[in-house]
């Protein structure tokens, strides 16, 4: 089997191959290589080294058949099969004599669906990753037996010859959709494997006519499915790990005919200044054997780890099986969507803290994937800059941009789903004077959603934005649910929030817009 395995990638003397170790097994092997060490109460934690996030100039997809219907952008960079094979051929010759891991595993829930990916690395820990991340087959006849549609090869310390290979540097993720391999090297983020897969995903879902998600979903204890998307810093996985509700998954859906699943089986959560008060559950994960931690700061005395401490990176991270969490919905499936909420941090501070969308402002807002960026988060930025990811994912999605839209549009109207924007950002002036939205308001807020009285309010539409937003709720103060009676100076205000409509306006210009009327009905009018 060992043989069969490795010649079909055309691989020839490799030293060793572990396939399918469990996770104590995967662990003896991460403190033997000396990947990691054994913290306090029995998290591994292991070092990405330079790269401590996704390397997104260094990603791309072959050049070939089955592309053609790629939308190509900067996220969506092509390469010739000529690098390709060339990078290929130097991977099969830098494996001989290597140990070798492999995990094989599903991404999707839904059987009909769902792919055989198969994971080949060179660490033990991006071995345990991939367990962690994807749907374990717990099946050891099934295993002997399986046979991937697709496989990740990912080595870290393998790195590219840019005058070469034709990669933009040493680093490179390359998904070829004829081959089914995806090739990472020169990066020792795990998360860029749980991200190219995610890429393959949503090239081929669409396919199918199933809604790929980059979003978390919950349940309710009545079966009521809502769905959060938002970028890094809106509060995504906060808000929906929520105890009161079931966590389908945090991050990545599919949603077919049956209603909504999980792509995966397990989390990936940022877990710089994570508190044991605020996010209780995740807080847990990081005291748990299974969980790798990524780039957090530990006592080598005590092995006690720093979650506050940012001196590595502020993008630390935690993966671990959705199986450390308490409240979960075990199949990873759920009913079609109630509510589809679309978080953002609105640094202008013109946003309400809430608003209701109609179907056509649903598909405009998930297309633009809005919230900003403060002075201080990157280098160069003084001032509160608009960001936007489309369908709050854009270097994961392979299609054009509105043909998630219309997907998601389709379901709204088919299913009946109310669609919230939720600001989780600031009120009262832009960054440097306003304050952030309270917490227990942006909760409270949430909660009014998920048990449908919000739905029963009366509402004020927005003259710019065109969306809808409540008259008053329930204890919370009329300046925070009407943003424009925080400002001192109220035309300051109105000029803050026609600048933020004309950012969304420019956004937009960007994207081919012959056919998409529909979705342009969504937007804002100055």
């Amino acid at each position: 089997m060992k043989e069969s395995i490795l010649s079909m990638y055309g691989f020839k003397n490799v030293a060793q191959v572990h396939r399918n170790l469990s996770t104590p097994a995967l662990y003896e092997a991460i403190i033997k290589r000396s990947e990691g060490i054994i913290a306090h109460l029995g998290p591994v934690v292991v070092r990405t080294g330079h790269h401590t996030g996704r390397s997104a100039n260094d990603k791309y997809i072959v050049e070939t058949k089955s592309a053609e219907d790629v939308y190509w952008s900067k996220d969506n960079k092509p390469i010739s099969e000529e690098s390709f094979e060339k990078i290929y051929s130097k991977i099969k010759a830098y494996l001989q004599t290597k140990e070798i891991f492999i995990q094989d595993c599903y991404a999707g829930s839904d059987e009909k669906t769902r792919i055989n990916v198969r994971v080949i690395s060179e660490y033990a820990w991006h071995s345990l990753f991939a367990r962690n991340m994807f749907i374990r087959e717990l099946d050891s006849t099934k295993l002997e037996t399986f046979k991937p549609d697709f496989t990740v090869i990912d080595l870290p310390r393998f790195h590219a010859n840019p005058e070469e290979d034709g990669t933009n540097s040493e680093t490179f993720i390359i998904v070829n959709f004829d081959k089914r391999l995806v090739l990472i090297g020169g990066t020792s983020y795990a998360g860029e494997i749980k991200k190219s897969i995610f890429t393959v995903m949503n090239y081929l879902l669409p396919k199918k006519k199933v809604m790929s998600m980059h979003c978390s979903a919950n349940v309710g204890e009545k079966g009521d499915v809502a769905l959060f998307f938002g970028l890094s810093g809106t509060g995504k996985t906060t808000l929906s790990t929520d105890p009161e509700r079931y966590l389908i998954g945090d991050d990545e859906h599919g949603w077919n005919d049956s209603g909504v699943f999980n792509i995966e089986g397990g989390c990936y959560a940022k877990v710089i200044n994570l508190s044991k008060e605020a996010e209780p559950d995740i807080y847990e994960t990081t005291r748990r054997f299974g969980t790798i931690l990524e780039n957090v700061t530990i006592d080598v005395e005590t092995r006690r780890i720093d979650l506050d401490d940012d001196s590595l990176t502020e993008n630390t991270r935690a993966s671990y099986p959705i199986t450390h969490l308490p409240k979960i919905v075990e199949n990873g499936k759920g009913d079609h969507p109630k509510n589809i909420i679309f978080l953002t941090y609105d640094a202008f501070g013109v946003l309400p803290p809430v608003a209701k969308l109609n179907k056509e402002q649903a598909m405009y807002h998930f297309v633009s994937g809005y919230t900003a960026k403060v002075a201080g988060t990157e280098k160069g930025v003084t001032e509160p800059k608009a960001v936007f990811s489309a369908c709050f994912g854009a270097p994961f999605m392979v299609h054009h941009p509105f043909k998630y839209a219309e997907l998601l549009g389709g379901k709204i109207d088919k299913h009946n789903v109310t669609c919230w924007l939720v600001n989780t950002g600031l009120t009262g002036g832009p960054y440097g004077v306003g304050q952030r939205f309270k917490i227990k308001h942006t909760r409270a807020i949430i909660r009014s959603i998920l048990d449908g009285s919000l739905e029963k309010a009366e509402y004020i539409r927005n003259d710019i934005f065109g969306f809808e937003i409540p008259k008053e709720i329930p204890g919370i103060p009329e300046n925070v649910v009407h943003p424009e009676l925080a400002w001192e100076d109220k035309s300051k205000y109105r000029e803050n929030l026609k600048n933020l409509a004309k950012n969304f306006i420019d956004n937009f210009s960007k994207f081919k817009v012959e056919n998409s009327t529909e979705v342009l009905k969504g937007a804002p009018t100055i």
